[in-house]
């Protein structure tokens, strides 16, 4: 067998030169009544939403035993949290936006909340992007809801500093797409008329 192993070999398999993880987009939407434009939120979020991830999932396995070994066959599909790097500017709008966004989830005074869940369910798409600003990839999380907003940390020795904070999401589940936006429910209200696979 011949091995491959010069870097030309490398060199062609490795397309564009890889792709570079601070290459990215980040756009947030936000549930109606938790800001006054949401467009305007979207559009500072793209900005300002300086760290992400692309999305884990989790298939389950159940152990069928059989005769003094187990047979492992799928179960359940998980979906971890998702969890965005935020920049605090001095307007705070993104800051209050996903404080009153949790707050539509759960009142900071009263145990009290939202009474159906499109009200504080929304959606988030993630666009790996190429050295050019191309779409490689986008990923949409669907039924997101904050489940924590992180503190800032606040302290007088520390300089060449700029506030941050991360907003951690619970995800119900992603789709993803190549060349196209992916197939969210912001885009269609009818389930049936969505596709939710993984497309290439």
């Amino acid at each position: 067998m011949a091995y491959k192993k010069s870097i030309d070999n490398f060199k062609s398999v490795l397309q564009g030169g890889g792709v570079r993880p601070t290459m990215f987009q980040v756009e947030l939407t936000f549930p109606t009544g938790t800001v006054a434009d949401t467009t305007a939120m979207t559009n500072e979020g793209i900005f300002l939403c300086k760290g992400s991830q692309l999305p884990a999932s989790n298939v389950g396995h159940i152990d069928v035993p059989f005769r003094g070994r187990q047979l492992k066959v799928t179960g359940d599909r998980t979906f971890d949290d998702w969890t965005v790097s935020i920049t605090n500017d001095v307007s705070f709008q993104l800051r209050a936006g996903m404080e009153k966004w949790s707050e539509l989830c759960q009142n900071h005074n009263f145990a009290l909340g939202a009474n159906t869940l499109d009200e504080y369910f929304a959606t988030a798409i993630v666009r790996q992007l190429d050295r050019q600003g191309n779409q490689l990839r986008a990923y949409a999380f669907e039924g997101i809801w904050p489940t924590q907003v992180a503190s800032i940390a606040l302290d007088m020795g520390s300089t060449d500093s700029v506030e941050e904070y991360e907003v951690t999401f619970a995800v119900q589940y992603w789709s993803a797409t190549k060349n196209n936006d992916p197939q969210t429910s912001a885009t269609s209200t009818d389930p049936l008329s969505r596709t939710n696979s993984i497309s290439t």
